[in-house]
């Protein structure tokens, strides 16, 4: 049962820092409690844990005009910051998670300022059919965090010009473009700004939760933890992961999300594989590129080493009837 509520704030923009912060906040989340931390990163595209960088974005013309590439802990997609944008997590334990109530914190700091949305799709709040925040979910350890974005005043131009937005997922939404699918609050509620969403989550906190938000006594956290996470987040090796030639790739679309393979095969049997998606789920999609390593590359073998993968959940056994049908639609 929740009995304190805590608000966590990160004094500069670079993602990287903000990134380690969240992630120190959920180390140190304790029983009993729940932490909104509220944040913004300049001018970053920050991605999914298990997407091909160079495929969701422009590095090379990001990183020229002085952005920054980040990579996330959870799953879903990629998405552009600026200081026009609000970023928010929701950090508690297990026993005391819960998407409906958290989301309904930024529901009704929304409407409270004359906005009127609701829930869409697997992970989107929209308002009059646009998106204005995408979200997307995190657990280890027993602990959780749910984080989003809150699009208040983004440059559309810069997000245009920074993301690659496959054609699949645009013929999915039913829009021509990343621009007309999106909308800033500032079009609904001219005048809005930053800090009056900033306050107006605050109070929607401490009115869905039933309490008075504090500030997060941040001598809890430990700077060496910090700098280590900070470190681990603008390392190469995060962001950009493990670039290697492959053999065979296929990719398609399905309704949780994309999804390609990349193969690299040697006489016949599978040196190494990747698997990039933008699903929600974090951790299936890495155990089915370690499960492939080593077996005869057929489609029988390796959808048979997907089938005897445990699910955890309904997200999980999709994928895997997702992942078996692209193989199927593409080897045999």
């Amino acid at each position: 049962m929740l009995n304190t509520l805590y608000i966590a704030t990160a004094s500069g923009t670079n993602p990287y820092a903000n990134l380690a912060l969240e992630e120190a906040l959920l180390n140190a989340v304790l029983p009993g409690e729940c932490i909104l931390y509220l944040w913004q990163n300049q001018n970053t595209v920050v991605i999914g844990r298990n997407q091909n960088s160079r495929r969701e974005c422009r590095v090379e013309a990001l990183e020229r005009d002085g952005g920054f590439l980040a990579r996330r802990l959870s799953g879903g997609g990629a998405v552009f910051h600026d200081l026009g944008n609000l970023n928010f997590t929701f950090l508690v334990h297990k026993e005391d998670y819960s998407v409906p109530r958290q989301l309904d914190v930024i529901l009704r700091a929304v409407q409270a300022l004359g906005i009127q949305a609701e829930k869409s799709g697997r992970n989107d709040l929209t308002a009059g059919g646009r998106k204005f925040s995408g979200n997307a979910f995190y657990s280890s350890g027993g602990r959780c965090y749910h984080h989003g974005t809150i699009l208040i005043d983004v440059d559309a131009e810069k997000m245009s010009h920074y993301l690659h937005v496959s054609a699949g997922k645009l013929q999915s939404k039913g829009v021509p473009s990343v621009r007309s699918r999106v909308v800033n609050l500032v079009e609904l509620v001219p005048g809005i700004t930053v800090e009056t969403v900033r306050q107006a989550l605050t109070a929607a906190f401490g009115e869905v939760y039933h309490g008075t938000p504090l500030p997060f006594p941040t001598e809890r956290l430990a700077g060496e933890e910090l700098r280590r996470l900070e470190e681990k987040f603008a390392s190469w090796e995060w962001r950009m992961g493990k670039e290697a030639d492959f053999t065979y790739a296929l990719s398609r679309r399905f309704f949780g999300g994309e999804i390609t393979i990349q193969f690299r095969v040697s006489a016949g049997q599978v040196e190494e594989a990747a698997v990039y998606t933008d699903a929600m789920d974090v951790f299936y999609a890495q155990r089915v590129q370690q499960a492939w390593k080593g077996l005869p590359f057929t489609c029988g073998s390796l959808c048979a080493a997907v089938k005897a993968l445990p699910m955890e959940d309904q997200e999980q056994a999709q994928m895997s009837r997702d992942i078996r049908s692209l193989l199927e639609e593409c080897m045999l």
